[in-house]
């Protein structure tokens, strides 16, 4: 027998969201409202990478009030998700304080969801991962496993090999990770996260 660990609220909710699309499941996981938006543009004038995008952080902030599902599919499969350094300078210009940044988390981790996630961001994608793992098994960052990880997935073995000595010799480097007191609390997060 199931049993059915739903409210009422939550089923109110997910009926709500259905008709109103993807646009409530994203305020509903990012408390991000996309409506805000009132395309001044200053996000994109202030952003480090807008010039490598495919779509520049107004651009999909519009996308996305368009409610259109293609819409939201081209971002979904764009760069434009994954060369977001979520720098916050988007959010510390926006007029209404969007927070954009948290945005792009969301859609990056809905494109792996979904398995749209653009093939040239295939290096971007591979470090992300890389990274999540080193945190998820240390609590911290642990730089030589995050390496050996991301090497592994990408077969990129010699990319920036000459600057490794360097920084193990400088200490940068250290051969044991730190982990984390206590460790429960960083699976719990983790855990919380997928749910």
């Amino acid at each position: 027998m199931v049993i059915l660990s739903l409210t009422i609220n939550d089923i109110f909710e997910k009926i709500n969201m259905e008709k109103k699309g993807y646009i409530s499941e994203i305020r509903l996981n990012t408390h991000v409202n996309v409506n805000r938006c009132y395309q001044c543009g200053k996000c994109s004038a202030g952003c480090a990478v807008s010039e490598e995008m495919d779509y520049t952080p107004s651009r999909v902030m519009r996308m996305l009030q368009t409610n259109d599902t293609e819409n939201y599919r081209k971002i979904l499969s764009s760069e434009s998700i994954w060369l977001c350094v979520s720098c916050q300078n988007c959010l510390t210009r926006c007029p209404m304080e969007i927070d954009i940044p948290q945005l792009m988390d969301f859609l990056r981790e809905k494109a792996i969801q979904e398995k749209t996630v653009n093939k040239k961001s295939k290096n971007i994608l591979s470090f992300h991962r890389a990274f999540l793992d080193s945190v998820k098994y240390t609590g911290r960052l642990y730089e030589i496993g995050l390496v050996a990880d991301y090497k592994t997935r990408t077969f990129d073995i010699f990319q920036d090999m000459d600057v490794a000595p360097k920084m193990f010799a400088k200490g940068k480097l250290p051969i044991i990770p730190e982990v984390i007191k206590d460790k429960k609390q960083m699976d719990a997060i983790f855990k919380n996260t997928k749910q």
